[in-house]
């Protein structure tokens, strides 16, 4: 399936709520430290409601070693960023594909999003004069997209 990426989280309800998307849906979470929260946080837990076991977290010390980790040394890497031109809806995207976010309320940084293993950026689209968008919706938003392409395989 998929991977949704946060890095550097530092709100333990967002991580929670993905955390509920990754068991809803069937992707990993990617959780690159340093992380804001301890994963023991009860904001977290209770975010999260009784999904922990049943959704599939990695945590990474940093952002080479999560790319680097087998399961992604082949996979293409969407940074997602208020600064892209490329909306989301103009990708034909893959199992495997990796959907990048950054740490509120920054954001990704030039650093990352130049990355070598970044594929493109790409942005959620938004009225004029909004910064940006709840981290764990915008995690959402992409990953239903991604997963309504393939079929929603595994839904009923």
């Amino acid at each position: 399936m998929f991977h949704v990426m946060f890095l550097e989280p530092r709100i333990p309800q967002n991580t929670g709520n993905a955390i509920r998307l990754a068991a809803g849906t069937g992707v990993t979470l990617h959780l690159v430290e340093p992380l804001g929260f301890d994963l023991s946080e009860s904001k977290l837990k209770r975010a999260g409601l009784d999904y922990h076991d049943l959704a599939s977290m990695e945590v990474h010390p940093d952002l080479d070693a999560a790319l680097g980790s087998a399961a992604l040394t082949s996979s293409r890497v969407f940074a997602f960023t208020a600064h892209a031109t490329r909306w989301y809806t103009e990708v034909e995207f893959r199992p495997g594909d990796v959907l990048l976010f950054g740490p509120e309320p920054t954001g990704l940084s030039d650093d990352v999003l130049s990355h070598p293993r970044v594929t493109d950026r790409l942005r959620i689209p938004m009225l004029e004069g909004r910064r940006s968008l709840n981290l764990a919706n915008s995690a959402a938003v992409v990953m239903y997209e991604a997963w309504r392409q393939q079929g929603f395989p595994g839904a009923h």
